[in-house]
Protein backbone atom coordinates (compact mmCIF):
# COMPACT_ATOMS: atom_id res chain seq x y z
CA UNK A 1 0.00 0.00 0.00
CA UNK A 2 3.30 2.17 0.68
CA UNK A 3 4.67 1.67 -2.60
CA UNK A 4 1.33 2.53 -4.55
CA UNK A 5 1.11 5.97 -2.65
CA UNK A 6 4.57 6.24 -3.37
CA UNK A 7 3.81 6.21 -6.67
CA UNK A 8 0.70 8.73 -7.14
CA UNK A 9 2.96 10.97 -4.90
CA UNK A 10 5.87 10.95 -7.69
CA UNK A 11 3.01 10.89 -10.57
CA UNK A 12 1.52 13.67 -9.26
CA UNK A 13 4.62 15.76 -9.07
CA UNK A 14 5.87 14.98 -12.44
CA UNK A 15 2.64 15.96 -14.27
CA UNK A 16 2.50 19.42 -12.15
CA UNK A 17 6.72 19.71 -13.40
CA UNK A 18 6.12 19.04 -16.61
CA UNK A 19 2.88 21.28 -16.67
CA UNK A 20 4.87 24.45 -15.36
CA UNK A 21 7.80 23.70 -17.86
CA UNK A 22 5.43 23.49 -20.31
CA UNK A 23 3.55 26.68 -19.54
CA UNK A 24 7.12 28.36 -19.04
CA UNK A 25 8.30 27.40 -22.92
CA UNK A 26 4.89 28.57 -24.17
CA UNK A 27 5.52 31.69 -22.61
CA UNK A 28 8.53 32.10 -24.10
CA UNK A 29 7.76 31.32 -27.57
CA UNK A 30 4.72 33.61 -27.43
CA UNK A 31 6.89 36.31 -26.07
CA UNK A 32 9.54 36.03 -28.85
CA UNK A 33 5.84 36.23 -31.97
CA UNK A 34 4.99 32.69 -32.21
CA UNK A 35 1.27 32.90 -31.86
CA UNK A 36 -2.25 30.49 -31.75
CA UNK A 37 -0.86 27.06 -31.86
CA UNK A 38 3.20 27.43 -33.17
CA UNK A 39 3.35 29.18 -29.27
CA UNK A 40 1.71 25.07 -28.03
CA UNK A 41 4.24 23.70 -30.40
CA UNK A 42 7.47 24.39 -28.90
CA UNK A 43 6.90 23.17 -25.71
CA UNK A 44 5.77 20.01 -26.95
CA UNK A 45 9.25 19.74 -29.57
CA UNK A 46 11.05 20.79 -26.63
CA UNK A 47 10.36 17.30 -24.65
CA UNK A 48 9.66 15.24 -27.24
CA UNK A 49 13.94 15.51 -28.01
CA UNK A 50 14.74 15.51 -24.47
CA UNK A 51 12.73 12.47 -23.47
CA UNK A 52 14.20 10.69 -26.87
CA UNK A 53 17.70 11.17 -26.37
CA UNK A 54 17.16 10.21 -22.54
CA UNK A 55 15.81 6.78 -24.43
CA UNK A 56 18.73 6.55 -26.53
CA UNK A 57 20.96 7.01 -23.20
CA UNK A 58 19.13 4.32 -21.68
CA UNK A 59 19.97 1.82 -24.69
CA UNK A 60 23.75 2.95 -26.07
CA UNK A 61 25.50 5.99 -24.12
CA UNK A 62 27.04 7.66 -27.35
CA UNK A 63 28.13 11.12 -27.84
CA UNK A 64 25.28 12.48 -29.97
CA UNK A 65 22.69 11.58 -27.61
CA UNK A 66 24.80 13.54 -24.94
CA UNK A 67 25.02 16.21 -27.18
CA UNK A 68 21.25 16.74 -27.95
CA UNK A 69 19.74 15.55 -24.36
CA UNK A 70 22.01 18.51 -23.09
CA UNK A 71 20.80 20.94 -25.72
CA UNK A 72 16.76 20.07 -25.08
CA UNK A 73 17.77 20.37 -21.55
CA UNK A 74 19.20 23.66 -21.82
CA UNK A 75 16.53 24.93 -23.59
CA UNK A 76 13.89 23.83 -20.82
CA UNK A 77 15.77 25.26 -18.14
CA UNK A 78 16.89 28.54 -19.75
CA UNK A 79 12.64 29.21 -20.81
CA UNK A 80 11.87 28.31 -17.29
CA UNK A 81 14.74 30.87 -15.91
CA UNK A 82 13.59 33.63 -18.35
CA UNK A 83 10.45 33.48 -16.96
CA UNK A 84 11.20 34.34 -13.63
CA UNK A 85 11.61 37.97 -14.29
CA UNK A 86 15.23 37.73 -15.63
CA UNK A 87 13.72 39.21 -18.99
CA UNK A 88 10.99 41.33 -19.72
CA UNK A 89 8.54 39.38 -21.86
CA UNK A 90 7.18 42.58 -23.48
CA UNK A 91 10.48 43.43 -24.88
CA UNK A 92 12.37 40.21 -25.29
CA UNK A 93 15.89 40.42 -26.76
CA UNK A 94 16.85 39.77 -30.46
CA UNK A 95 18.68 36.97 -28.65
CA UNK A 96 16.06 34.94 -27.85
CA UNK A 97 13.56 35.64 -31.06
CA UNK A 98 17.03 34.24 -33.15
CA UNK A 99 17.30 31.00 -30.70
CA UNK A 100 13.12 30.43 -30.72
CA UNK A 101 12.66 31.12 -34.61
CA UNK A 102 16.05 28.81 -35.25
CA UNK A 103 14.23 26.18 -32.84
CA UNK A 104 12.54 23.83 -34.92
CA UNK A 105 15.40 23.20 -37.63
CA UNK A 106 17.51 22.28 -34.53
CA UNK A 107 14.93 19.83 -33.36
CA UNK A 108 13.94 18.79 -36.50
CA UNK A 109 18.02 17.93 -37.08
CA UNK A 110 17.69 16.15 -33.87
CA UNK A 111 15.35 13.80 -34.14
CA UNK A 112 16.46 12.73 -37.66
CA UNK A 113 19.66 11.83 -36.44
CA UNK A 114 18.37 10.47 -33.11
CA UNK A 115 15.70 8.04 -35.08
CA UNK A 116 18.61 7.09 -37.74
CA UNK A 117 21.23 6.27 -34.88
CA UNK A 118 22.77 2.25 -35.13
CA UNK A 119 20.81 0.52 -32.97
CA UNK A 120 23.16 -1.41 -30.12
CA UNK A 121 23.51 -5.09 -31.11
CA UNK A 122 21.56 -7.24 -28.79
CA UNK A 123 22.97 -10.54 -29.82
CA UNK A 124 25.40 -11.92 -27.61
CA UNK A 125 29.28 -11.89 -28.70
CA UNK A 126 30.51 -14.39 -30.73
CA UNK A 127 33.85 -15.52 -29.47
CA UNK A 128 36.85 -15.23 -31.86
CA UNK A 129 39.09 -18.03 -32.08
CA UNK A 130 43.06 -16.83 -31.56
CA UNK A 131 45.33 -17.76 -33.88
CA UNK A 132 46.94 -20.68 -31.96
CA UNK A 133 43.55 -22.49 -31.54
CA UNK A 134 43.19 -22.24 -35.27
CA UNK A 135 46.83 -23.69 -35.39
CA UNK A 136 45.67 -26.33 -33.13
CA UNK A 137 42.56 -27.48 -34.96
CA UNK A 138 43.95 -27.47 -38.43
CA UNK A 139 47.33 -29.57 -37.31
CA UNK A 140 46.59 -33.48 -37.83
CA UNK A 141 45.83 -35.66 -34.71
CA UNK A 142 48.34 -38.29 -33.69
CA UNK A 143 47.99 -41.46 -33.58
CA UNK A 144 46.98 -42.64 -29.92
CA UNK A 145 50.06 -44.56 -28.44
CA UNK A 146 49.52 -47.56 -25.92
CA UNK A 147 49.34 -46.70 -22.35
CA UNK A 148 50.77 -48.71 -19.93
CA UNK A 149 49.04 -48.78 -16.19
CA UNK A 150 52.55 -48.57 -13.52
CA UNK A 151 52.23 -51.12 -10.89
CA UNK A 152 50.59 -50.05 -7.69
CA UNK A 153 51.90 -51.91 -4.07
CA UNK A 154 52.93 -55.13 -5.83
CA UNK A 155 50.12 -55.60 -8.35
CA UNK A 156 51.43 -55.85 -11.78
CA UNK A 157 51.51 -53.55 -14.64
CA UNK A 158 48.40 -54.34 -16.91
CA UNK A 159 49.21 -55.15 -20.75
CA UNK A 160 49.03 -51.81 -22.90
CA UNK A 161 45.95 -51.76 -24.83
CA UNK A 162 46.34 -52.27 -28.82
CA UNK A 163 45.40 -49.57 -30.90
CA UNK A 164 41.81 -49.72 -32.72
CA UNK A 165 42.18 -51.49 -35.99
CA UNK A 166 42.10 -49.26 -38.77
CA UNK A 167 38.93 -49.38 -40.38
CA UNK A 168 39.18 -51.42 -44.05
CA UNK A 169 39.40 -48.41 -47.03
CA UNK A 170 36.72 -49.52 -49.32
CA UNK A 171 37.37 -51.20 -52.21
CA UNK A 172 37.60 -49.55 -55.83
CA UNK A 173 34.89 -50.71 -58.25
CA UNK A 174 36.55 -51.40 -61.82
CA UNK A 175 33.97 -51.71 -64.55
CA UNK A 176 34.26 -54.94 -66.57
CA UNK A 177 34.76 -52.67 -70.19
CA UNK A 178 37.82 -50.86 -68.64
CA UNK A 179 39.17 -54.17 -67.52
CA UNK A 180 38.88 -55.78 -70.84
CA UNK A 181 40.86 -52.28 -72.16
CA UNK A 182 43.60 -52.35 -69.78
CA UNK A 183 43.97 -56.22 -70.92
CA UNK A 184 44.75 -55.15 -74.12
CA UNK A 185 47.13 -52.60 -73.21
CA UNK A 186 49.13 -54.91 -70.71
CA UNK A 187 49.57 -57.14 -73.87
CA UNK A 188 50.25 -54.55 -76.17
CA UNK A 189 52.90 -53.64 -73.83
CA UNK A 190 54.52 -57.24 -72.82
CA UNK A 191 54.75 -57.69 -76.84
CA UNK A 192 56.87 -54.20 -76.94
CA UNK A 193 59.24 -54.75 -73.88
CA UNK A 194 58.90 -58.40 -73.06
CA UNK A 195 57.72 -57.07 -69.40
CA UNK A 196 54.48 -56.75 -67.38
CA UNK A 197 53.17 -53.83 -67.09
CA UNK A 198 53.61 -51.85 -63.63
CA UNK A 199 51.03 -50.08 -62.31
CA UNK A 200 51.82 -46.84 -62.92
CA UNK A 201 52.50 -47.38 -66.43
CA UNK A 202 49.08 -48.55 -66.61
CA UNK A 203 47.68 -45.48 -64.75
CA UNK A 204 49.29 -43.05 -67.38
CA UNK A 205 48.21 -45.44 -70.45
CA UNK A 206 44.29 -45.40 -69.12
CA UNK A 207 44.54 -41.82 -67.29
CA UNK A 208 42.84 -43.29 -64.68
CA UNK A 209 43.24 -42.48 -60.45
CA UNK A 210 46.12 -44.52 -58.84
CA UNK A 211 43.67 -46.46 -56.80
CA UNK A 212 42.14 -47.60 -59.56
CA UNK A 213 44.61 -48.42 -61.65
CA UNK A 214 46.35 -50.56 -58.72
CA UNK A 215 42.89 -52.63 -58.58
CA UNK A 216 43.09 -53.01 -62.47
CA UNK A 217 46.33 -53.94 -62.15
CA UNK A 218 45.62 -56.57 -59.34
CA UNK A 219 42.92 -58.09 -61.83
CA UNK A 220 44.77 -58.76 -64.55
CA UNK A 221 47.77 -60.73 -62.76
Amino acid sequence: MTRSIWSVVLLVQAVIAGALSFAHLHDIAAAAGQSGWKAWAYPISVDLLMVSAWRRLRAQHSSLAWCWFLIALVSSLGANIATAGFLDLAHPPALLRLGVAGWPALAFLGGTLLVHAAEPSTDPAVPTASVLDVERAAAPTPESEPVTVPPVDGIPALPAADPAPAAPAPATSVPPALVAHARKVADDHRARTGNEIDPDTLRARLGVPAPMAAAIAAQLT
